[in-house]
């Protein structure tokens, strides 16, 4: 829709529409678009596509979204396979460029998270959290007991888009590692603009130096703000800066930090914003066990989970539950081999493969009990600053809605100050 809106003649001269991870299989086998095998993963997460209605939505409902879509499923496809089956071999070229054999199996695409979360020993009601910039929060679930419930506010729920024969269910947040990355740049910028401004250090040595600062300026925010008591500082952080991707995706939604005072320091907002991320994972949580999905269990891959102990164990004391590091350092890589080698024939299924070619846990953070009650008294305040923040966004984008100045308005934020008030 964007592009036949932005761009006519691409629009035109596009046959079809693939996922990356399709087109890269069907490129590495030489396939034809016809009978290629489309990844299950890619078409229920993203395209809309459910057996229960026959594939894809219907064409009325592409035409309705804006009659230039017209046709276009009719050159798109039907059926979607799991990333465990063969979609090929390599074809002589790239079995030349690579070094391998037209006898190499392709499988069927995935998304990384995905594969991540097979890598990293996802089990039934298991939530596997891939921890970077953002995060991914994986959980499979056996479809027969999950039956036809829907789980509100989440990404995406698809049969086999995980492990083949369960439900796939992800979550996520638009904002985790990038939240901390975001502050260590705004100290870095005064830092930054002075230096240059300096006529004592030649180009050379301002670049080393800019260089050390930003690596050493996380380490020091963490180490200080671990030794923040949470109970004796009031500073408190919304973590929706990038928006808020679950439960219920809303990405007007803006960042918070409240109770500031002349006293604030460095430390205690970076505290502020670690437990921000953290009571973000336990509103995900609380979502899915809400809707009748229990998370028995809590495992963390990727950059943060492995470079972080102070976010881990910080996580593990606002979850109230403990949780396991995996081994892997390439998590995706390695459970994109798990798929690999069930369609190659070497395991009959893809719980097998896991258990054939799993690293294990490096670690496990259990939480600490005498930070849970703290921490679960100040994600009670959490959840009432989100209230108010999203009351306060839903107002202003209603005020831009030609709702009049004056006493209305005035009413409003009257009430969205006492509803804060109260809640806090």
């Amino acid at each position: 829709m964007h592009i036949v809106r932005t761009d006519a003649a691409v629009a035109r001269a596009a046959h079809s529409w693939m996922e990356h991870c399709d087109w890269l299989t069907l490129l590495l086998t030489g396939g034809e678009l016809a009978t290629f095998k489309r990844s299950r993963c890619a078409a229920g997460h993203k395209a809309l596509w459910h057996a229960s209605w026959g594939g894809l939505p219907p064409p009325q409902f592409l035409e309705d979204l804006d009659p230039k879509l017209a046709g276009l499923r009719n050159h798109l496809f039907t059926e979607t396979y799991t990333a465990d089956q063969a979609a090929g071999h390599l074809s002589a070229e790239w079995a030349r460029r690579l070094g391998l054999t037209t006898g190499t199996v392709v499988a069927v695409g995935s998304f990384d998270a995905h594969a991540g979360a097979v890598a990293g020993g996802i089990e039934p009601y298991a939530m596997v959290k891939v921890m970077g910039t953002s995060t991914c929060d994986i959980v499979v679930a056996p479809a027969a007991e999950v039956g036809g419930r829907l789980v509100a506010g989440i990404c995406g729920q698809v049969d086999g888009s995980v492990i083949p024969g369960m439900l796939g269910l992800e979550a996520g947040q638009s904002a985790f590692g990038d939240l901390l990355a975001w502050f260590r740049q705004l100290l870095e910028w005064p830092l930054q603009a002075g230096l240059a401004q300096s006529g004592v250090l030649t180009d050379a040595q301002l670049a080393a130096l800019r260089r050390e600062v930003s690596d050493h300026l996380l380490g020091a925010l963490t180490a200080a703000a671990a030794a923040v008591d949470p109970a004796e500082s009031s500073v408190l952080a919304l973590d929706w800066v990038n928006g808020r991707r679950t439960p219920d995706a809303n990405q007007a939604l803006k960042g918070a930090l409240v109770n500031l005072t002349m006293g604030t320091s460095a430390p205690q907002v970076f505290r502020a914003l670690v437990e921000a991320i953290c009571y973000g994972s336990k509103q995900i949580v609380a979502r899915f066990e809400r809707e009748g999905i229990p998370i028995r269990q809590v495992i963390g891959i990727g950059g943060v989970a492995k470079k972080s102990a102070f976010v881990m164990q910080t996580l593990a004391d606002v979850l109230d539950r403990p949780i396991k590091i995996a081994v892997s350092e390439q998590a995706p890589a390695l459970g994109a081999a798990m798929y690999a080698a069930v369609a190659a024939g070497l395991y009959p299924d893809v719980r097998a493969a896991q258990g054939g070619l799993g690293s294990g846990f490096a670690e496990t953070y259990a939480p600490n009990p005498a930070r849970v009650a703290d921490y679960a008294a100040r994600y009670a305040q959490y959840q009432a600053l989100g209230r108010f923040v999203e009351s306060t966004a839903l107002a202003e984008s209603e005020s831009n809605h030609a709702v009049p100045e004056g006493r209305h308005a005035s009413a409003g934020g009257r009430q969205m100050r006492r509803t804060f008030t109260d809640d806090y």
